[in-house]
């Protein structure tokens, strides 16, 4: 892999995780000290980035992960949730009775997260469910689409989704999208999981914190 490609990598991993959160900046000298190399793939990286949209230049100089404003959010999240739709349509016509179990086993190993109420351990089980419609739906260049907007909108998505309760409200989504799934009902499914990736505007604008947006 290329040193550009590695770098991309790595900031794009630490704003999936929330290490890297919007308006934070990125700093050239401490990646080429981290990865031992020239400024050139360091600016390589962070240039496709930019116009990936997930990081964005100062004025005065410098480079930070890129903010969005409300409209803006609204609008890609609305998208999101037409794909993520798309996809287990997909998914319902083309899964293979294996990745069905599989799909139903992911969603029960949500449960104990959210039996804890545990944020880290429910992450995991909800990414993991996702990807088994991912595969299902036997799309690679949908898959990306859906994760590349996932990763701009993670820290959005923390915060709106942060409310009480808010795990056992998406458990039970991912239920009615699994048992649409193993009826066969491909629109139902498609129905449930646009519905469960809908942003709430209450909920939205409640829980965001006011230095995340642009």
């Amino acid at each position: 892999m290329k040193a550009r490609e590695r770098i991309h990598q790595s900031i794009e991993s630490q704003i999936a995780s929330g290490q890297l959160l919007p308006g934070d900046p990125i700093s050239e000298d401490a990646l080429i000290t981290q990865f031992g190399v020239s400024r050139t793939p360091v600016r390589e990286a962070m240039l496709q980035m930019q116009a990936e949209g997930l990081l964005t230049s100062l004025p005065r100089g410098g480079v930070v992960v890129a903010k969005m404003n409300v409209a803006q959010l609204f609008s890609m999240w609305e998208l999101l949730a037409e794909l993520e739709g798309m996809c287990a349509r997909y998914a319902c016509e083309r899964m293979s009775k294996e990745e069905r179990a599989r799909l139903e086993a992911a969603h029960q190993a949500g449960a104990e997260a959210v039996r804890l109420d545990d944020e880290i351990a429910w992450q995991a089980a909800n990414m993991a469910f996702h990807e088994c419609l991912y595969e299902g739906a036997r799309n690679p260049y949908l898959r990306q689409e859906i994760l590349r907007m996932r990763i701009r909108t993670q820290a959005y998505r923390k915060h709106a989704f942060g409310a009480v309760g808010r795990l056992s409200i998406s458990h039970r989504s991912h239920a009615l999208i699994v048992k649409a799934i193993l009826a066969n009902n491909s629109a139902a499914a498609a129905r449930a999981a646009f519905k469960h990736m809908s942003p709430d505007a209450k909920d939205l604008v409640m829980n965001l914190p006011k230095d995340l947006l642009g």
